[in-house]
This record gives C-alpha cells, structure tokens and sequence, in this order.
C-alpha cells in the first residue's frame, strides 16, 4: 500500500489538533465549524478548480452536501448527548459504516483482520473518550440517531470519493469538488451564526489554521492516502483522531487521563498499527 496509511494518518494527526485550536476562540461551535469547512472548503476548491469540471457527477455532488451535512449532524448529537457519547458513536461508527457500504455497494469485503482490529480499535476509543467521564444530555436517544446518521454521511462521502479516485480521478479534484461544494452550503449557515469574531486576529488565525491546516491540508493527505489505501482501512487508520486529541490535551491542556483512558490509548494505537501493516508482510512470517 506504499504510503498510503501514512497518508491517512497524517490527516488523522491535523484533524485531532482541531479541538485544541478551537480553543483559542470563543465562538459558538457551530459557527467555528463552519468557518473552517467555508474557508478549508474553498482553499480546496480553488487549488484543483481546473480539475473540478472533469470530476463533476452526480455522485459527487451528494457527497458534498453529505460532507456539509456531517457537520450539522455532528454537533446536533453532540449538543445532546455531549461531547464524548457524541463523538464515540459518530467518529466509531464511521468505520464500520465504510466497510458496509464498500462490501453492499462495490463488493469490497472487508478482511477478518480489518474487523477484529475496528472492533478493538473502535472500543479504544469509546475507552479513551469515555473515560474522561461521558453524561448524556436530556435528548439522548435523538444524539445518538445523529451522531449514527453523521457517522454513515462520513462514510458515504468517504466510500464515494474513493470509487472516484479508484476509477482514475485526481484525488485533488475529487476533495476539491466535495469540499468546495460543501463550502457553498456552509456559507449561509456562518452568516446565520455569527461570523463577528473573525475580525479578532486570535479568531482569524485560529479560523485559518482550522480551515485551511485542519481540512484543507488534512484532506489532500486523504484523497492522496485512498489511492492506494482500500477506504475501509483508511477509515479505521481516522480513529488516530481522538488519540490525538487526547495527547495534546494531556501536553499541552494538563488535563489527566484516568487509567481506563489509558488502556484505551494502548488499545487503539495497537489496533492502527494492525491495519497499516499489509496482510501479505504478516501471512510471509513463518
């Protein structure tokens, strides 16, 4: 898979340093989420804007508006259920979502290995998240039907771009014409919340590196990672995400991680490492 899953990780990385870059900022969460899809969106959009028109299907544009759609229906469930229960069921079940669709859709069937190490990965994480001490809100049914339903978005417009880019399609044009599309969508919803705290420089930086850091670059590591990373395996090797998150917040934050969080750090980094290494290097040891 050459460099592939170091690809994917490297996106992984950029994505788990959102939540510490977020920080920096008072604004709603909603607004900074779409601040940096409008802004990474368009930086996208932009750099392959002469590869777009060769890419543009139908297929494509769903993803896009999936793309934007993950977004509203990531923080619906995190602002009922909270922010751990949220993010483990969305980010843990994008995974399993993607080796679906890619066996349903294209008749990828995901190996055994790739299952036995989602499933440890995917409980590392709820491990990892959960122990920092998760309380569901009121509407806690509801928050997990949309963290579910952000989940399988994920894993549409992840299965979507790498049948595009599977069939030949340069993978720069691919994001940009889902992001950029999803940029589109998500201008009107940052008008609508707020975009006044742009005009601080603490809030413009931390809306520039969010945007073009944090998905602009992340997913040109993506699309690159999908050329020869099978999607079902990139979207486990995305669970690195959290672990990030956790570090930076142990390094950087001084929060603490209580042992149960720890066991689930170990588990998870054991797991990704399982499904980066090529099936063929284990089957060759004697």
């Amino acid at each position: 898979m050459k460099n592939g899953p170091l690809s994917v990780v490297g996106a992984s990385v950029l994505w788990g340093t959102a939540g510490t870059a977020g920080l920096l900022v008072s604004a709603d969460p909603i607004a900074l989420a779409a601040a940096r899809l409008v802004i990474g969106g368009a930086a996208l959009g932009l750099l392959a804007r002469a590869g777009i028109r060769r890419v543009l299907t139908p297929g494509l544009l769903l993803a896009a508006a999936a793309v934007a759609a993950y977004q509203l229906c990531f923080f619906a469930a995190v602002s009922r259920t909270g922010v751990a229960i949220g993010t483990v069921v969305a980010i843990g079940s994008g995974p399993v979502f993607t080796g679906l669709l890619s066996w349903l859709l294209h008749k990828e069937r995901p190996s055994a290995r790739w299952a036995l190490a989602t499933t440890a990965a995917i409980s590392g994480c709820a491990a990892l998240i959960v122990g920092g001490g998760a309380q569901a809100g009121g509407h806690a049914v509801s928050g997990v039907l949309f963290a579910l339903l952000g989940g399988l978005l994920y894993a549409f417009y992840a299965v979507t771009a790498a049948r595009a880019i599977g069939g030949g399609a340069p993978s720069n044009a691919v994001m940009g014409l889902m992001f950029g599309g999803a940029a589109v969508v998500m201008l009107p919803v940052l008008l609508w919340s707020g975009a006044g705290w742009l005009a601080e420089p603490r809030g413009l930086l931390a809306a520039l590196y969010l945007g073009l850091g944090c998905t602009a670059l992340s997913y040109l590591l993506y699309g690159r990672g999908l050329r020869t990373t099978p999607v079902a395996t990139a979207a486990t090797l995305a669970l690195a995400e959290p672990a990030v998150a956790a570090l930076l917040g142990l390094v950087v934050l001084g929060e603490r991680l209580p042992p149960i969080s720890v066991a689930g750090l170990v588990m998870l980094a054991i797991s990704l490492v399982a499904v980066a290494v090529p099936e063929r290097r284990l089957e060759s040891q004697p």
